[in-house]
């Protein structure tokens, strides 16, 4: 949002999914996923945790044409999010660009790879491979991992598009 939206009180577009993402984000940092199932308690482990989720929203959405708007302005506020957490921890100016960037690209993937692995039955897979970097967590934490991300899924097919923009998550 710029000075002068701000000074002149224009509210800013994507603020209609700011409920949502928060909710994801929320969700993203709930305890469990690090303690039962063993994603690092790292600032990687935490973005990836969040992408998943936000990954699976934005798969859910997309099924609806009349939803990629509220898609791009979901998008909007997370590469503003990541933004504003690499300036928080030090990344300078000249690379942050950089960063979100590889963060949008990583984002990409894991929609794709977690939207093709929960097709072919190769969800556990996509997991060991993105989420968990490629190291093979014990089975209990993979299975819950995958257990509870799988629910989110299927409940957000279940789910009507309007509750879930307005950050109702089963």
């Amino acid at each position: 949002m710029s000075f002068i939206d701000r000074l002149f009180g224009r509210p800013n577009a994507n603020e209609a999914v700011r409920p949502l993402y928060n909710e994801v984000v929320a969700q993203g940092r709930a305890p469990h996923w690090y303690r039962e199932g063993g994603v690092p308690d790292t600032i990687d482990g935490r973005f990836e945790m969040i992408a998943a989720i936000l990954a699976l929203v934005i798969a859910r959405l997309e099924l609806e044409a009349e939803q990629r708007q509220n898609v791009a302005w979901l998008v909007e506020l997370f590469v503003h999010d990541m933004d504003s957490q690499l300036r928080e921890i030090g990344v300078g100016d000249m690379v942050v660009g950089k960063h979100v960037g590889k963060m949008m690209g990583a984002l990409g993937g894991r929609i794709g790879a977690y939207r093709e692995g929960l097709r072919a039955g190769e969800f556990e897979a996509a997991l060991v491979r993105n989420l968990y970097r490629g190291v093979e967590p014990p089975a209990a934490a993979l299975e819950h991992t995958a257990e509870r991300l799988r629910a989110l899924y299927l409940g957000l097919h279940a789910a009507p598009a309007e509750s879930i923009v307005a950050g109702m998550l089963p």
